[in-house]
C-alpha cells in the first residue's frame, strides 16, 4: 500500500507539484504537467510526453535539454485528457511543431490525437509518435497493437536529442519512428502494484512465482512460472527479445534494464552480471546502457530489458548529452570496453612454508578446524541472522558464514602450499575479516591474526600456544572494538572462555579436555547475555529490545570455540587429502548432550 498518501485523489497532482519544487531548475508545473524552466531556442521542434502518472520518472523526469521540452501528466495510470495535453504543448510550442510521444494505449492514443487535431487548427504542425516496444502484447505480425512500456525512454531520448541538434519535424519524427520500430522490451513481474489508498494489489503474484510479460498499468502477465536464478532469467528476458530482431538489425545495442518500483538496485545489478555475458556471446556491442528505475509502475515487483538496435544516426542521438531528473551526462563518447570490469588482486604469496612434516601437519589441522567451522556457521546462518535482527541489522549470520567460508578456502590454500600453523591461520584471518566486512569480520579478522601470532609452523599448536593465542585474541578485539565484560558483546563469551582455558591448562588438564571446559564457561556466558541491555554497538539504540534475547555476537563466538573443542582430538590427526570431516545434523547452536 502506498503510505504517504494523503487525499488518494489529489495523489498523482500533489506527487507532480511536490516534483516541480524539487526540480525548479529544470521544470516549472503548469496546468497539466510540466515545461522546461529554460525553454529551447526559437525555431525548435517541442518534444512533448506523456501518460498517466505512477510511473516516475516516466514523464515528468524526462523533460530538460536533451531530452522532452514538456511532459503531460494524468491520474494515475488513466490518459490525460485532451485539454491538458492542448494546454501543455502550446506552452512548450517554440515555432518549430510538435511530437507528442505517448505509449500505444487506447486512452492515450484517443486524447493525444484530438490534441493533435486542435493543435493543427491552431495552426501548430503536429505529429504523433506512440511507441509499440512491449513484444508480450502482441504477435510480431500485429505489432502496431503492442503496448508502450520502458521502450519510451529510448525512443523519446533519442528524439529528444534530434530535436536538441535543430533538425527539422520531419527528420525528428522519421527518426522516432525509426528508433520505435527498432525498440523490444519484455518484462516479469513477482508482485502487483497497489493503487494509492487502496490496500489491495491490482493483482497477486503467488509467492515464489513470477508473472511474465506484465504491464505496466497493472495489468497481470500473460504467463507464470517459478521464480528462476538470476541466470536463467537472463535468458528468459534475452532471449525472448532476441527472438525479433528488427530486419536489418545491426550489433549495436541501447540497453536498459528497467526496475518497476520495488526492485532494489542490487538485485537489477545481479541480473545485469547474468546479462553480460548473453549479450558478449551473442556478438552485441552495448552502448551507455542504463540499469535502474526508469518506467515504474508504483510499488510493483520487477523488471524488465529493452534493447533498441542502433544505427549510426540513433546511437550519435542515444550517446547525445542531456540533462534531466532522470538522466543526466555531458555525451557518452568512445567505444564501449568490453572486457571484464572486475580487476582481480593478485593471490598474497604464501611465506613460511613449514620444512617438517610436523610443521605441515599443523597446517593440516588449522584448515580441517576451518572447515568445521565454515561447516556449522553455514548451518547456523538463519538463526543467527534472527537473534541479530532483534536489535540489530540482522546481517550478522551472514557475514559469519561468508568469513568462515572464505578462512576455509584460504586456508586450505595456505596449507596445500605446505604452510605451517601460523601461517595458514593468519591466511584465514586475512580472508575472514575481507568476506566478513563490517565490524564483526574485522574485529574476527583481527583476533585470529593475533592468535596466529602465538602459534609457529614448526609442528603442532600445544597447549600453552593455544592459551596464549586466545588471551592474544581476546587483547586484540577488546583493544579494537573498545568493549568490555557485560556490555553485550562477543567479548562476554571470549573473556571467560580465555580465563577458563588458562586456568585449566595451569592445572595441567589435556589440551582438549581443558578446551572443552572452556568453551561450556563460553556457553554460559552467551546464553546469561540475554539479562544484559547493550552498551556499544548499534543494537545500545534498541537496548530493550534485546533484553531477554542473547547477544548474536556472543552465540556465535560460544559455537565456533565448541566446534573447535569437539574436533580438537580428531584434527590433530588430520586426513592428507583435506577432504571436509563429516559434519552433524543436529542444531549447531545448541551444545553437544
Amino acid at each position: 500500500m502506498t503510505r504517504i498518501c494523503g487525499d488518494a485523489s489529489e495523489f498523482a497532482l500533489s506527487a507532480l507539484h511536490g516534483y516541480s519544487l524539487a526540480n525548479r531548475h529544470l521544470v516549472r508545473m503548469v496546468r497539466g504537467g510540466v515545461v522546461r524552466a529554460t525553454p529551447g531556442r526559437a525555431g525548435k521542434v517541442a518534444v512533448v510526453v506523456g501518460g498517466g502518472s505512477g510511473h516516475y520518472p516516466a514523464f515528468n523526469g524526462y523533460v530538460g535539454a536533451g531530452f522532452a521540452d514538456a511532459a503531460v501528466a494524468g491520474d494515475i495510470f488513466a490518459s490525460p485528457s485532451t485539454q491538458a495535453i492542448h494546454a501543455v504543448a502550446r506552452r512548450a510550442e517554440r515555432g518549430g511543431g510538435v511530437i507528442l510521444g505517448f505509449g500505444n494505449y487506447a486512452g492515450d492514443v484517443l486524447n493525444f490525437g484530438i490534441a493533435a487535431d486542435r493543435l493543427r487548427e491552431a495552426g501548430i504542425d503536429t505529429r504523433l509518435l506512440a511507441t509499440t516496444d512491449d513484444v508480450a502484447s502482441a504477435d510480431a505480425a500485429d505489432a502496431a497493437r503492442r503496448r508502450g512500456v520502458a521502450g519510451d525512454l529510448a525512443v523519446f531520448k533519442i528524439v529528444g536529442a534530434a530535436a536538441e541538434a535543430g533538425l527539422g519535424l520531419d527528420e525528428v519524427e522519421a527518426i522516432g519512428q525509426r528508433a520505435n520500430r527498432q525498440t523490444r522490451t519484455f518484462g516479469v513481474a513477482f508482485e502487483g502494484c497497489t493503487l494509492p489508498g487502496e490496500r489491495a494489489r491490482l493483482f497477486h503474484v503467488p509467492e515464489n512465482r513470477m508473472a511474465l510479460g506484465l504491464g505496466v498499468h497493472g495489468e497481470p502477465g500473460v504467463d507464470e512460472q517459478d521464480i528462476p536464478t538470476p541466470a536463467q532469467l537472463a535468458h528468459i528476458l534475452f532471449d525472448r527479445i532476441v527472438a525479433e530482431l528488427p530486419d536489418g538489425a545491426s550489433r549495436r545495442v541501447a540497453i536498459i534494464l528497467n526496475g518497476l518500483g520495488s526492485t532494489t538496485p542490487e538485485e537489477l545489478f545481479v541480473l545485469w552480471e547474468a546479462l553480460s555475458p548473453l549479450l558478449a556471446q551473442a556478438g552485441l556491442t552495448v552502448i551507455a546502457p542504463l540499469v535502474g528505475e526508469y518506467v515504474t509502475s508504483l510499488d510493483m515487483a520487477g523488471c524488465s530489458l529493452t534493447m533498441t538496435w542502433l544505427d549510426a544516426e540513433l546511437e550519435h542521438y542515444w550517446r547525445a548529452p542531456v540533462e534531466t531528473a532522470a538522466l543526466r551526462h555531458a555525451g557518452v563518447e568512445g567505444e564501449p570496453d568490453m572486457a571484464d570490469a572486475v580487476m582481480e588482486a593478485e593471490p598474497a604469496p604464501i611465506h613460511a612454508p613449514a620444512i617438517t612434516a610436523e610443521g605441515r601437519r599443523g597446517g593440516l589441522c588449522v584448515a580441517d578446524v576451518m572447515t568445521q567451522l565454515a561447516q556449522a556457521l553455514a548451518a547456523a546462518e538463519t538463526e543467527l541472522g534472527h537473534i541479530d535482527a532483534i536489535a540489530g541489522d540482522g546481517d550478522h549470520g551472514q557475514g559469519m558464514a561468508r568469513g568462515a567460508g572464505a578462512a576455509r578456502h584460504a586456508a586450505r590454500a595456505a596449507a596445500m602450499a605446505h604452510a605451517g600453523a601460523a601461517t595458514v591461520l593468519a591466511a584465514a584471518a586475512d580472508a575472514w575479516a575481507d568476506r566478513a566486512g563490517g565490524t564483526s569480520g574485522a574485529l574476527w579478522g583481527e583476533g585470529l591474526r593475533a592468535f596466529a601470532m602465538a602459534l609457529d609452523d614448526g609442528g603442532m599448536p600445544d597447549a600453552t600456544q593455544l592459551a596464549g593465542g586466545a588471551r592474544r585474541a581476546m587483547e586484540r578485539v577488546m583493544q579494537l572494538g573498545r568493549a568490555r565484560p557485560g556490555d553485550k558483546t562477543l567479548l562476554d563469551a571470549l573473556v571467560p572462555f580465555v580465563e577458563t582455558l588458562e586456568r585449566e591448562c595451569a592445572m595441567g588438564h589435556a589440551v582438549s579436555d581443558a578446551w572443552g571446559i572452556a568453551a561450556s564457561a563460553a556457553q554460559q556466558a552467551a546464553d546469561a547475555t540475554r539479562d544484559l541491555m547493550p552498551r556499544i554497538g548499534r543494537a545500545r539504540t534498541h537496548g530493550a529490545r534485546s533484553l531477554g534475547h542473547p547477544d548474536a555476537g556472543a552465540l556465535s563466538l560460544a559455537l565456533c570455540l565448541r566446534v573447535v573443542g569437539e574436533h580438537l582430538g580428531d584434527v590433530r590427526q588430520p586426513s592428507t587429502d583435506m577432504a571436509c570431516m563429516a559434519g552433524e545434523t543436529r542444531d549447531p547452536l545448541q551444545p553437544r548432550a
